[in-house]
Formats: C-alpha cells, structure tokens, sequence
C-alpha cells in the first residue's frame, strides 16, 4: 500500500503516532499490548518513554517499524512519519512486504536494540553488517561503503576503526559492540533513530559514555529520537519530554522538567519516589504490587489496585479521560482525580 499523506501536522513534527493499537491474538483471547497509545516527537528533539517492564514500551517502539511477529499484529491506529526527504508516510498503513517498508527501516528510522550481542550476527564481521546498511540505502559502491563505515566508527569513539571493522562482534567488549551498534543505526543518517533500553547492559561510566555519544551524534545529525528506559536518571539527562506508561497506555506526558519537578499522575510519582537517594537513611520507597498481566486488566484505570489515592466508585469504573491540568498547559494526565491529589 502506498504512503498516506496528510496535511494536519505540523511542519516541525517528525513522528506522529496516534492511537496506536498493537494486539495479540492467543488461545486466551485478544491481548492488548499497546492500547490507544498517542504521542508525536519534533525535529531534533528527544522523547522518553518511560515505564515499568511489562507496559508496552518497546512493543510500541516495535510497532513503529512493523517489527512485531506474529501472533502480534497493529489493530489500529495511524504511525506517520513526516520525512523531509520521503514526504509523509503512514507506516502502519505499509504490508510487511511493501518495498516502502525497507525505505524506512534503517534508512529514515533506524533502531538501537537493547543487547548488542543478540543485535549483531556472530558470524558477520562488524565491517560487514555496517556495510550492508550503507549498501541497502545509499548509492555507493563497496570501497566507498567501507570508507563511510570507519568513518562512523571513528565517529563513535572506536579505537582502531580500520582494524575493529574486520573484525567479528566477539571479539570486542560489551560496550564496543554498543558503539558498534550506534554506528550501525546512524551512519545512513536517519531523520529518527529509536533507542530501546540502550544502556541497560553498560556498567555507569559506559552507560553516560554512550548517551554522551547518542546526544553529541544527534546534534551531528540533527535526527529526533525515541528513548526507551525505565531508568528516570536516563530521563533527565538526555529527553526535552517524556511520556509515562503504564498497561499498554499513556497516562502522563509532557516537558521533562514539569514531569519530573510536578508529577501529577500516581504511577509518575511512584516511579520517582523509587528512585535510590545518597542523601537519605529512609527506607526505600516502592510502588506496591506489580504490573497485572494481560490476560487480567484491571476495570477502570489499570493503575488504581496499586494506587495510594485510589477511590472505589471512580477510579475502578471507566477508562479514566486524558485531561489538561490548568497550571500546566503542555502536560496531559489521564486520572480522575489529577486535580485533587497534591502535585509533588
């Protein structure tokens, strides 16, 4: 199927998705893993999706690149991606097979999978699986691409680019595969790279190297992106917004600074409130119970068994509505009683 263009978006927006469904169809019934997910990325600009594991954040980076397998499938929902080289193009409008689809895939959107040992082939040196990339998507020949590649790791901080670049992914460490990685998903220069959980397996230094890197690579491009993280520290040093997501939905977005300084949904400042301090003896705080399966969403806001301010009679009937708080005109919240419970 072709691109559908739409002229309802502005010229600054990159990626827009809007109520996005990604289901499950398993002998238990039709699972819904990401359930009217709404949310939009500028140029240039930095988005975190953030929640607990469980709550359908890398499905719904998955979904962006119709990278979901079966017995996943996109029930609904437009993903548009306003290219400034390829026009406006509906992803979730594209079959798995559409030629469109490998046009987006590496070289308008690229992907920074959450283990580089798994994300890179054993048996393809790093050179090969860079060059191939710069291949599929831009016009160049073999030398040109392996000139084009060591440059991007180069870029990327690998020492001895011209010899790392024959060489295989065991035979580097942790973190110079995650560099590898990176110049991987960037060296086509994509106009939106997506970062699941990039520096999930980093100790701290390597994990502040490398969104160190992503930042300064993405001033060098000027690409948007999508951070994937349940990590909040993450959050504050890399987004311009984020989104907070809980059950397959968003129940908080806005600016990174509001988010965090003024959480105004219960699970946001649960998320916060769990995070380790040096400068208190109090015992750590923790959100109580865990995310609920799919098989058993709770009625009402899928928070409120878990939540602290819970009301029953309003908080376990209905889907709650995503309201605008008046003090905060950016941000969006999805609770019934946003405007009651104290902003902390």
């Amino acid at each position: 199927m072709p691109p559908v263009a739409t002229t309802s978006v502005q010229s600054d927006t990159v990626l827009e998705v809007v109520d996005l469904r990604t289901h499950f169809v398993t002998d238990d019934g039709t699972l819904p893993a990401v359930d009217g997910v709404t949310f939009s990325i500028k140029r240039g600009r930095t988005l975190a999706l953030v929640g607990e594991s469980g709550c359908g954040k890398s499905v719904t980076s998955y979904s962006i690149l119709r990278l979901i397998q079966k017995p996943g499938r996109i029930a609904g929902g437009r993903i548009l991606l306003h290219s400034a080289r390829a026009g406006t193009i509906d992803i979730a409008q594209f079959n798995d097979n559409s030629p469109g689809l490998y046009e987006v895939r590496g070289g308008l959107v690229s992907m920074i999978f959450q283990e580089p040992m798994t994300a890179l082939s054993p048996v393809h040196t790093v050179g090969d699986q860079i060059a191939e990339a710069i291949l599929l998507h831009q016009p160049v020949g073999e030398a040109e691409a392996r000139r084009l590649g060591i440059e991007m790791l180069r870029k990327v901080g690998v020492s001895a680019p011209e010899r790392r670049f024959d060489q295989y992914p065991h035979e580097m460490s942790g973190g110079m595969r995650q560099r590898v990685v990176i110049a991987m998903a960037l060296v086509c220069r994509p106009e939106l790279l997506i970062a699941d959980e990039p520096t999930t397996a980093l100790d701290v230094t390597l994990q502040a190297q490398v969104l160190g890197l992503i930042r300064e690579l993405q001033r060098d491009i000027g690409c948007s992106v999508l951070m994937i993280t349940h990590d909040l520290g993450v959050v504050a040093q890399v987004a311009d917004e984020v989104a907070v997501m809980y059950l397959g939905r968003i129940v908080e977005h806005g600016p990174v600074r509001e988010i965090l300084k003024h959480p105004r949904h219960p699970y946001t400042q649960g998320l916060l409130k769990s995070i380790p301090s040096l400068n208190t003896g109090a015992r750590l705080a923790s959100i109580p119970g865990s995310v609920p399966s799919l098989q058993a969403i709770p009625p009402g806001c899928p928070f409120h068994p878990r939540c602290p301010h819970a009301v029953a009679g309003r908080c376990d009937t209905g889907t709650p509505p995503t309201l605008q708080p008046a003090a905060a005109a950016e941000v969006t919240v999805a609770c019934v009683r946003a405007g009651e419970i104290p902003v902390s």
